[in-house]
């Protein structure tokens, strides 16, 4: 039987889709010690806690495999997969480089769209999928796909993009113009986004005798640069967004309860959330 990820690729073409693993491979090179600390208090922020020894984590979506390095340097086991093959292949070369022959880190390529796959995994402590769901054409049923793999009073960690109405589809339609592109016109389009989006700033910064601060300094939290997010952005497709009362109803009614919740203030970006699965115990 036809897969529910198999139907998504066969609806959103591999050549009109971003290859967001090929940007994070880019990113590797600028990979240091300064921005995997950084990973690790992000999740120690906003999962509110200092370890996770003992914890089973996946990440779904793993991407550059940054934040499964993080959760794994904090003392996880770890499952990491994700749709792209490149991104796999980012994963894997960060627990080669990390922790070579780590039984306690498993990468793998799927979807998490596909339900077979997820129901072999069991349960986790904390799901991880951060700014990732949005992008698999079929957000709603991802969104509730990942759900079964919080164990009982487990975490979920998800961003999710804002819903902005008319704005959020003006850039639907600029990420399709740009996935259709030659490769070679991309690059202007995603400088065309760059200026629009960091002129103010740059500004700022220049007034500040700061010249470029905000750009040198954007994402290191997130192990993202200014230049391959912009280019992440403009390329996001497939793109889907929601409010932050829709994901907060959504897994209400499934048994969750909200213990953390950061917006980006009604602007573009994505709306962070933290969800405790709650015990069927009680």
């Amino acid at each position: 039987m036809e897969s529910l990820a198999d139907r998504h690729v066969e609806e959103v073409p591999l050549d009109q889709r971003f290859q967001f693993g090929a940007n994070w491979a880019r990113f590797l090179k600028l990979l240091n010690e300064e921005r995997i600390r950084l990973a690790e208090q992000s999740l120690r922020d906003f999962l509110g806690v200092e370890s996770l020894a003992g914890k089973r984590f996946i990440d779904i979506g793993s991407g550059s495999g940054l934040f499964s390095l993080a959760a794994r340097r904090l003392g996880a086991t770890v499952h990491s997969f994700d749709f792209d093959p490149n991104s796999v292949a980012c994963t894997a070369e960060l627990r080669s480089r990390f922790f070579p022959n780590d039984d306690r880190w498993r990468v793998e390529r799927a979807s998490a769209l596909d339900r077979e796959y997820l129901s072999r995994l069991g349960q986790f402590d904390i799901v991880y999928s951060w700014g990732v769901l949005h992008h698999t054409g079929a957000m709603w049923d991802a969104l509730g796909n990942v759900a079964p793999l919080v164990k009982d009073n487990g975490l979920l960690f998800i961003a999710i993009y804002n819903d902005q109405g008319p704005v959020s589809r003006r850039w639907l339609a600029i990420k399709k113009l740009y996935n259709r592109l030659p490769s070679s016109l991309r690059p202007l389009l995603a400088g065309g986004v760059a200026v629009q989006q960091w002129w103010r700033r740059s500004v700022k910064d220049a007034l500040k005798l700061q010249p470029f601060r905000s750009w040198r300094t954007h994402g290191r939290d997130r192990g993202m640069s200014a230049w391959r997010d912009v280019v992440d952005w403009v390329g996001g497709y497939p793109f889907e967004v929601a409010s932050p009362e829709q994901i907060f109803d959504f897994y209400r009614d499934r048994g969750f309860a909200l213990e953390k919740l950061g917006t980006c203030g009604g602007s573009l970006g994505c709306n962070q959330f933290v969800f405790r699965r709650i015990s069927r115990e009680r």
